[in-house]
This record gives C-alpha cells, sequence and structure tokens, in this order.
C-alpha cells in the first residue's frame, strides 16, 4: 500500500487559490478596507517579515467574520466549480491519475479551505486535510475551527493516516510549510523536482 501527499496552492494549482477566492467574496466596504488592515501586513509577508499562517490568520478574519455561512458556502461551490478547473497544472492531475491507478491512497494538504476544496477533492476521489471554517449560529466567526492546518500539516496527516501501513510515501509541495511533509515521504518532489 502506497500514500501519495499533494499540496494544493501553486502545486496542483499554478496560483493561490485561497487569494483568489477571497478576493471574490470579500464585500465592497472590505476590499475597500483591505489597504489599510490588510495592506502593510501583507508587505510584510512579502518580505520575510511574518508567516504565511498569520496573514492567513489575518485576511480569513477580515473577511469571514460575521459573514452567512450558507451564502459563502454556495459562492464556494460556485468557485469550485466555475474557477478552479482553469487554475490546475495539467502535469499534476496526471500524477495525481497515475497514483490512482495505481491503487495509491491520494491526499490533498492545503492551508486553503474547505468550503470549495473539498468539493474539488470529491469530484477525483481524494482525501483531503485543509483548513475549515468556525461556524457559530450558522454565521463565520472568521477563525478555523481547529487552528491554521498550514503549520501543522504532519500532525493532520499523522492523525488521519497510520502512516506505518504504507510501504511508500510520496509527497509534493512547494513551501517551507510543506517541508515537514516532504520529511515524511520515500519519495520527494518540490516545485516539480525530485529530491532526495
Amino acid at each position: 500500500m502506497e500514500l501519495a501527499l499533494f499540496d494544493f496552492d501553486h502545486t496542483i494549482t499554478t496560483c493561490d487559490t485561497y487569494s483568489r477566492f477571497l478576493r471574490r467574496v470579500a464585500t465592497p466596504e472590505q476590499r475597500a478596507q483591505a489597504w489599510w488592515r490588510v495592506g502593510p501586513w501583507l508587505l510584510a509577508y512579502r518580505l520575510k517579515l511574518i508567516s504565511a499562517e498569520r496573514i492567513r490568520r489575518r485576511v480569513t478574519a477580515q473577511v469571514f467574520t460575521g459573514r452567512h455561512a450558507g451564502e459563502i458556502a454556495q459562492m464556494a461551490a460556485d468557485y469550485a466549480r466555475d474557477h478552479l478547473p482553469g487554475m490546475m497544472r495539467p502535469e499534476m492531475l496526471e500524477q495525481i491519475q497515475w497514483h490512482k491507478a495505481q491503487g495509491h491512497t491520494v491526499a490533498v494538504v492545503s492551508a486553503s479551505i474547505d468550503l470549495y476544496l473539498q468539493a474539488w477533492c470529491d469530484g477525483l476521489g481524494l482525501r483531503v486535510i485543509c483548513n475549515r471554517l468556525e461556524v457559530q449560529d450558522n454565521r463565520l466567526t472568521g477563525r478555523y475551527a481547529d487552528g491554521d492546518c498550514g503549520p501543522r500539516k504532519v500532525a493532520h496527516i499523522r492523525r488521519l493516516f497510520d502512516l506505518g501501513t504504507f510501504g511508500r510515501i510520496h509527497a509534493y509541495g512547494d513551501s517551507r510549510e510543506d517541508k515537514p511533509m516532504l520529511a515524511l515521504a520515500h519519495e520527494r518532489w518540490y516545485r516539480g523536482r525530485q529530491i532526495s
């Protein structure tokens, strides 16, 4: 039995799908305030002064706090259906299909959110580990239900899978947050290149 673990954004896709989703669902007021509330944080992230986890937490709270869960879920379903297919790397979809044809267990492990990623993974018959937005009284709180998955990918993988049952593990990633996941694998692919 073998396991293949794939990061999503910039690994399976050509871009960051979460930031694109955030821009689609942000209200006009949120977009107007974005520069003042998020801009300095985004600049700090690009200068590597703060982590991806901190900027994700900030923009997630900015866009989702108080929003109606059903409305955002519908926007996410539309996004998964209408926009995600155009963001895929064909060679990575082929790699996923190859693993599936070999009978391997395939999982997407991502800091993106379940509202659109779960539907995409279900359509391909893939397992998914990702961020899940917290809901209270049918409203989003702006927080993740189980904390940010990004820096805790390995803990989530170990919770879902008994790694000792797999004779071989393959992992595909593109960022610092993926490196601990890649360390679990026998075959590691980083930014499209196999590494030792």
